[in-house]
C-alpha cells in the first residue's frame, strides 16, 4: 500500500510547456468568455424586463441561463490565470470548492433541461390544464428545488470526498475534477464508489429518463395533431433538443477522456474536448433560444432598436 502525503495543492498537468502560445490562447479564451457572459446576461435581462416573458417556459429557461453563466465563471478564471503560472497549482480548498459546484452546476443543467422538458409536455399534451399545472407560484417551486436537489445530492457525495488521503498531486486536466482527484487517493472505500453511483443516477439518469419520455409523448401527440400544431411543437421543442443532445454529446467526450487510457489524441486535442462542454454549451443555449423563440426574437428586437 502507497504511503499518504498531506497534500496542500494539486498540479494541473494538462497545460504543459505552452510557451509563447499562451497570449494566443488567453485572448481566445478571454473573448469565448465575455461573448457567453454578454449573451447569457442579454437574454436573462430581457427575460426579466419584459412582462410577456414572465411564463413558466422562459422562467425556467432564465433557471438554465444563470447556471451555464455560474458554470463558466466557475472554470475559465481558472484556466486563463493558470496560463500564466509556472506551476500551475491549485491549493486543495480551492480545488474541492471548484469540484463541488461544478458537480452541483451539472446536476442543476440536466434537471432544468427536465423540468422545461415536462413543461413543453404539459404545454403540447394537456394545453387546457397548463395554465393550472405551470402556474407561476409551481415554476417557482420546481425552480429551487432543482437547486436544493442537486446542492444536497452532491453534498452526500462529496462529504466522501472531503475526506480522502492522497498519495500524489499531479493530475493530467485543465481544472478540478472529481474523477481524477478520487484516482488519487490512497484508497477508497465502497461507500464513496456506491455514493458516486447514486449521484450519477440521480443526476444523469434520472433527469434524462424524464427528459426521454416527455418527449415520447410529444411525439406521440405531436402525429396526431394538425401540421400548424405539430410546426408549433417543433419551434419551441427544437432548442431544447439541441441543448440535450449537445449536453449528451459532451458527455460523451468527457467519459471517454476519462476511461480511456491510451493516447487516441494528442495533449492539446484532449483539453480541448475535456472543455468542449463549457465551450459550445453556454453559447448554444443563448443563441438557440434567442434565434428560435418568436417572442424572445421581438423582445430583443423591441429592446435593441426601437427604445427611445
Amino acid at each position: 500500500m502507497e504511503n499518504s502525503t498531506e497534500v496542500l495543492s494539486f498540479v494541473l498537468a494538462a497545460y504543459g510547456n505552452i510557451g509563447e502560445l499562451k497570449y494566443l490562447y488567453f485572448c481566445i479564451m478571454l473573448l469565448w468568455y465575455l461573448s457567453i457572459c454578454v449573451n447569457n446576461v442579454a437574454l436573462i435581462v430581457v427575460i426579466f424586463l419584459d412582462k410577456k416573458l414572465h411564463e413558466p417556459m422562459y422562467i425556467l429557461l432564465c433557471n438554465l441561463l444563470v447556471n451555464e453563466s455560474f458554470a463558466t465563471t466557475l472554470v475559465y478564471p481558472l484556466v486563463m490565470s493558470q496560463m500564466f503560472s509556472e506551476t500551475h497549482e491549485v491549493t486543495l480548498p480551492w480545488c474541492f470548492l471548484q469540484m463541488c459546484c461544478l458537480s452541483t452546476s451539472a446536476s442543476i443543467e440536466f434537471c432544468s433541461l427536465a423540468a422545461m422538458a415536462y413543461d413543453r409536455y404539459v404545454a403540447i399534451c394537456c394545453p387546457l390544464h397548463y395554465n393550472v399545472i405551470m402556474n407561476t407560484r409551481r415554476v417557482c417551486t420546481i425552480t429551487v428545488v432543482v437547486w436544493m436537489y442537486s446542492f444536497v445530492n452532491n453534498m452526500f457525495s462529496f462529504s466522501f470526498a472531503i475526506r480522502l488521503k492522497f498519495c500524489g498531486n499531479i493530475f493530467d486536466k485543465l481544472f478540478c475534477d472529481h474523477h481524477l482527484i478520487v484516482k488519487l487517493a490512497c484508497s477508497v472505500s465502497v461507500f464513496h464508489k456506491l455514493s458516486d453511483l447514486l449521484f450519477s443516477f440521480l443526476t444523469i439518469v434520472m433527469p434524462f429518463s424524464l427528459i426521454l419520455v416527455s418527449y415520447m409523448k410529444i411525439l406521440v401527440v405531436c402525429l396526431n395533431t394538425s401540421e400548424e400544431s405539430r410546426q408549433k411543437a417543433v419551434t419551441t421543442c427544437t432548442p431544447q433538443i439541441v441543448s440535450v443532445s449537445g449536453l449528451f454529446i459532451g458527455f460523451i467526450f468527457y467519459s471517454t477522456d476519462l476511461t480511456s487510457d491510451v493516447a487516441l489524441m494528442s495533449d492539446r486535442e484532449r483539453s480541448f474536448f475535456t472543455l468542449s462542454l463549457l465551450i459550445y454549451q453556454p453559447m448554444l443555449t443563448p443563441i438557440m433560444y434567442g434565434l428560435n423563440l418568436p417572442k424572445i426574437k421581438q423582445s430583443l428586437k423591441r429592446f435593441l432598436f426601437d427604445r427611445k
